[in-house]
């Protein structure tokens, strides 16, 4: 890891940790203000609180880097591009169930858009949990680490199971329309029913599971690129695989397949039996 790429993760253990003090003093909140947007998801004021309270902090130490999230969409132009989902999870927040996170990613080279740019380029990636107490972290050549703080982090890695059969699947929603849109229903009921267990941990959790080495294998049949960038890096430098559901760069691909790497081309094999024919 270079000397800026440290600089740049250090800075994202500060973001994180001014994410961490405004989402914790909102969750549960009586008074906690939630609203519909026009994709029918719901925001609640600590995610734009969080996302304004990241941006002013970029602006200030990254002056020169644009900025991709959730809330507030695209600012700047550079190549070097900070990605932040405000809270991960906001469906769970709003209910008080404590899995939800703060996502913090640096791409150091996106293409035209921040959208665009191809997951080899996700430069670092932080995950912060609050309520869970965890964070995940990792940087390019600098391994996956998960812990409550920086000192005294494990190092992460992926499990070694090489079979569907012998796999923990994780999803977050059986139900989800988007498996359809996808075109990939059958192939999704084909693995669950293969897998040998499978379980619901749903949105960052279940990537980060697998990097963790508890769970083989996890699919999402839509997401946005501040949904899995954080992500790529950590699943990556814990010696998984993470892609699109058909297999190219996830950040292009609007889906995301994140598996321990041995078993990625089974699911992969899996899910395109199910595409229809051109």
């Amino acid at each position: 890891m270079t000397e800026s790429l440290d600089e740049d993760l250090s800075l994202a253990f500060r973001l994180a940790d001014a994410a961490d003090a405004i989402s914790l003093a909102r969750f549960r909140a009586l008074d906690l203000v939630i609203e519909t947007k026009p994709d029918l998801t719901p925001v609640s004021d600590a995610d734009r609180a969080v996302e304004e309270s990241l941006r002013r902090t970029l602006a200030r130490e990254r002056p020169d880097d644009a900025v991709l999230g959730e809330e507030f969409g695209t600012t700047g132009e550079s190549a070097r591009r900070w990605i932040l989902d405000p809270i991960d999870g906001t469906k769970n927040y709003v209910r008080g169930v404590p899995v939800w996170a703060t996502l913090i990613a640096l791409a150091s080279d996106g293409g035209d858009s921040p959208a665009d740019a191809p997951t080899d380029n996700i430069a670092l990636g932080m995950v912060s949990a609050p309520a869970l107490g965890m964070r995940w972290w990792a940087s390019d050549g600098g391994g996956a680490w998960a812990g409550s703080q920086r000192s005294g982090a494990r190092r992460l890695s992926t499990s070694r199971v090489s079979s569907v059969v012998d796999s923990s699947v994780s999803f977050s929603d059986w139900n989800d329309p988007a498996w359809e849109a996808a075109g990939h229903r059958s192939g999704f009921e084909s693995l669950l029913k293969l897998a040998w267990r499978t379980r619901a941990y749903g949105d960052f959790w279940s990537h980060l599971l697998v990097a963790e080495g508890a769970v083989d294998v996890a699919i999402e049949p839509q997401l946005n690129a501040w949904d899995m960038a954080a992500l790529i890096p950590i699943v990556r430098e814990a010696g998984g695989r993470i892609t699109a559901l058909d297999g190219s760069p996830a950040m292009t691909g609007g889906n995301a397949l994140s598996t321990n790497g041995q078993v990625h081309d089974q699911v992969l094999a899996l899910l395109a039996a199910d595409e229809p024919e051109a």
